[in-house]
């Protein structure tokens, strides 16, 4: 597969990357032993990426992770994230970045994932109670002792974003960014490109709406986290419903499938753009990979955007407690 530059590091991953949220929470049971088996196929194929988080499966997926990639560590960029204070049940509402707790968060994820280092450690959310500068630098304190050796920052603002950069060298932010959420092409993305910071972005998919998959709430499992997401509920449901025909046409027009498209139009974005889609079964994975090998002229590029305009999907990505840490979504 392709590789694109992780920032300035110097470090290169795969042009799509591997999210491995849901192979321990929010969409339906997991299936460990499927889980594996994807992530080796994953390896396989040529993706180095791996994204996961302390807060995905209150650290299973961690573990997860770690007994996948055990033996088979060379060449394997793993992404993990902190902050985040997971809920009873669904989206996270609150997050927790004092710089005591940064050190802390650090090793208890480099024990669940078996490694000394983490490649690339995100905050997960901005910690509206703690200075950007004192988090970071906390984070940064990780990169000296050696184990961290990149940082990157998820969901965070322009201005939180330029300020975590003074402090130390962001190589990465992470956001979620689709034809169907595309707020960060309006001043994250821009302040990004300013810095040399690559953009990722997370549910590159649409929490698996751009794949026509999701017609309606009875056909997902009861603990399904999109049962709580205003954009699958309701009126919201029916009217983003005919974005996906949409899509669906041109993909019939250029031979691939509806998600194929969606992630070639985010690769088409720019060189600093990797997509993190995630999946829990091979198929979806390898279908996921071939999106690599579309090319799309300037002429296709228009179109969706046309067909996707900025502010098109209907509701908001999470319930009102969750919306509140989204800097990108007040940019």
């Amino acid at each position: 597969m392709d590789q694109r530059e992780l920032g300035t590091s110097g470090l290169r991953v795969s042009a799509i990357g591997l999210g491995c949220m849901g192979m321990s929470q929010s969409y339906g049971p997991p299936d460990d032993e499927e889980s594996v088996r994807t992530l080796h196929r994953a390896l396989d194929l040529g993706i180095t990426l791996i994204d996961t988080a302390d807060a995905y499966g209150k650290g299973a997926n961690e573990t997860l992770i770690g007994r996948a990639i055990g033996g088979r560590r060379h060449g394997v960029v793993v992404a993990s994230k902190f902050g985040l204070v997971p809920g009873p049940a669904g989206p996270a509402t609150d997050v927790d970045a004092r710089p005591e707790r940064v050190k802390a968060c650090c090793d208890a994820s480099l024990a669940r994932l078996g490694l000394d280092r983490i490649d690339l450690y995100y905050l997960h959310r901005v910690d509206p109670k703690v200075p950007i500068e004192e988090t970071v630098g906390a984070m940064a304190e990780l990169v000296r002792a050696g184990k961290v050796r990149f940082l990157g920052l998820s969901e965070a603002g322009p201005q939180t974003i330029r300020r975590a950069h003074r402090v130390h060298p962001i190589m990465a932010l992470q956001s979620e960014y689709s034809l169907w959420t595309r707020e960060p092409e309006r001043a994250v993305i821009p302040a990004c490109r300013d810095l040399r910071i690559t953009f990722v972005p997370f549910s590159p998919l649409g929490r698996g709406f751009l794949t026509g998959a999701v017609k309606e709430l009875e056909t997902l499992a009861p603990g399904d986290v999109r049962r709580r997401l205003p954009r699958f509920e309701g009126e919201n449901l029916q009217r983003n419903l005919a974005l996906i025909r949409a899509l669906e046409q041109m993909a019939r027009s250029k031979g691939c499938s509806a998600p194929q498209l969606a992630l070639a139009w985010l690769l088409a974005k720019g060189p600093d753009i990797v997509p993190i889609p995630g999946t829990k079964r091979r198929r979806y994975l390898e279908e996921n990979v071939s999106a690599a090998d579309i090319v799309l002229s300037a002429a296709d590029v228009a179109s969706l955007d046309e067909a996707f305009p900025t502010g098109a999907a209907a509701g908001d990505r999470y319930p009102p407690d969750s919306m509140r840490l989204l800097e990108t979504e007040q940019a």
